[in-house]
């Protein structure tokens, strides 16, 4: 019995594995590329890094802004949860 052969992933691909575009974030938050600007410009938003023109998001950066953005939960009038 043989084993398929599998493609090796490229190395681009390899190499920024655990990073997302700046359109793969503003898709995934339901938000324009924009808006991920004007919050970068104004140190708002989840880390990121540039590369040239490129600009990239750590996944586990974002996942960290993300449970910051969490807001606790508060008590309801009267006394309910």
């Amino acid at each position: 019995m043989t084993n398929p052969q599998t493609e090796p992933e490229p190395a681009s691909a390899a190499l920024l594995s655990g990073w997302i575009t700046r359109k793969e974030l503003a898709d995934a938050l339901s938000l324009t590329v924009d808006t991920l600007g004007r919050w970068e410009a104004r140190r708002f938003g989840p880390p990121c890094v540039r590369a040239g023109r490129m600009v990239l998001y750590r996944r586990r950066a974002v996942q960290d802004w993300l449970a910051a953005q969490e807001m606790p939960r508060t008590k309801l009038a009267g006394g309910r949860k």
